[in-house]
């Protein structure tokens, strides 16, 4: 509440300040609280956009979505969309590019100098979810034969317009990468030092071409304020900073969490309901065919059923159990997936795991279950069923869970996108089956 009421003050003072004014006092306010104004004033945005110096717009289209980007620019003057466009880091104009249309593209590109036009050009060349798509190409690049004090002057020409300063790269005469030095050994190393001298040759690099989530788990793994982008010849790209990858570890995530749940990854609440329909009623078709399978295994063991009408009771029980399990299950191998956590060593150490895990479980919750029947129907045959369909149901959650999500890897289909309709499939089904089958087995002692 709070901050909402500091919103609304912001956004009457970035309306009625005179511009001037605002100039010096503008810079105390961070770019997101400005952005967080803007949104939620209805009427005429330009009116505060105009008043805003370039410089500070710059950082606020920064820090924009990327589909508020465009349309914070296109309230400008075409002379200051040149000037902000021109100022805007390499990523951040990439990423605005990629998510209009071409002919819009054009028109912002078109506004460029011819050298910034033809690099905004080869980074849109690269897969938008590859390293070298989210790459920026402002980084301090040194040569090893300088000292020290040249580096430090360097650096203090270069650094407004490097993405970061925290590192400055050491590069040849080919601009290969041979090394890179941080900020804090270039302060405390003697002036007349050479850079070859003081410079990490051990740089770990990423490839342009990696895909994005690999390149977070590497950040993760390392800490890295920033690391190197090379191409097949070690000449260096550019720069992936960490707060790119805060961003795109986020989108990872909620999109594994958007695929799970069977929802389109653009899915958003402000959505209209046509939009919203179209993206979720596959995926409901879909479950719909699954729960039809198990109705199916359902229906052939009607006579049982009729036979012994408490089974229906516990039914559920047994297929809601193991589909909880395999979820489980499911959730944490996806996500081991998803962080490079799973390899050729450890998969079958994993498996055996869930098989344990699985086995253990079903043994509680199938002792707890058949115990609970037992004392409700007064039947231990009734009881010693449900326990073995439920211990047995538990063992494939666990196996299914771990499977799936591989086999889906391996024929190249994301695992988050399918995985949980298969493992339900499964535990239904098979929680039906084992249940109902076993049933029928010991009808005559039911």
């Amino acid at each position: 509440m709070e901050y909402k009421s500091y919103q609304e003050n912001l956004l009457r003072y970035l309306l009625y300040i005179p511009k001037e004014d605002l100039k010096l006092t503008i810079s105390r306010i961070h770019p997101e609280d400005i952005l967080d104004a803007l949104r939620i004033y209805d009427g005429d945005k330009k009116e505060i956009i105009l008043k805003i110096p370039e410089e500070v717009l710059v950082d606020i289209i920064d820090q924009a979505e990327d589909e508020e980007k465009y349309e914070l620019l296109s309230l400008m003057p075409d002379r200051k969309q040149k000037n902000i466009v021109e100022e805007m880091s390499s990523d951040e104009l990439t990423d605005l590019l990629g998510s209009i249309s071409n002919e819009e593209a054009n028109s912002i590109i078109y506004k460029m100098d011819i050298d910034d036009a033809e690099e905004i050009r080869e980074l849109l060349s690269y897969e938008k979810d590859s390293a070298g798509g989210i790459m920026a190409t402002e980084f301090i690049a040194i040569r090893e034969d300088m000292t020290v004090a040249d580096s430090l002057k360097y650096l203090q020409k270069e650094a407004p317009n490097a993405e970061t300063a925290y590192y400055l790269y050491v590069l040849n005469e080919e601009e290969k990468l041979r090394g890179v030095v941080s900020l804090r050994d270039l302060v405390v190393a003697n002036f007349d030092r050479e850079i070859k001298e003081i410079m990490n040759e051990n740089t770990i690099k990423i490839p342009w071409d990696m895909d994005q989530e690999e390149v977070g788990n590497i950040f993760e793994k390392y800490g890295f304020v920033s690391m190197p982008v090379v191409d097949s010849s070690e000449k260096m790209l550019g720069i992936i900073t960490a707060d790119d990858i805060f961003e795109i570890m986020k989108e990872e995530y909620t999109e594994d969490m958007y695929l799970l749940a069977g929802l389109d990854e653009d899915e958003k609440i402000e959505r209209t309901v046509g939009e919203s329909v179209k993206n979720r009623l596959p995926w409901l078709f879909v479950n719909l065919i699954t729960a039809i399978l198990a109705s199916v295994t359902v229906s052939l063991f009607e006579g049982t059923i009729s036979r012994v009408v408490a089974l229906a009771t516990f039914m559920p029980i047994v297929a809601g159990m193991g589909g909880n399990a395999g979820t489980q299950t499911l959730t944490l191998i996806v996500r081991g997936i998803a962080m490079g956590e799973l390899d050729m060593e450890n998969t079958k150490k994993i498996l055996l795991k869930e098989i344990s895990i699985g086995i253990l479980n079903g043994l509680a919750i199938g002792l707890t279950i058949g115990v609970l029947s037992f004392i409700w129907q007064k039947n231990i045959m009734f009881g010693i069923v449900i326990a073995i369909a439920m211990i047995l149901n538990m063992l494939v959650a666990g196996i299914s869970g771990y499977s799936v999500p591989l086999i889906l890897k391996k024929m190249n289909i994301d695992p988050a996108l399918a995985s949980s309709v298969f493992v339900t499939t499964m535990t239904d089904v098979l929680g039906f089956f084992f249940f109902l089958g076993l049933a029928t087995i010991f009808i005559e002692f039911l």
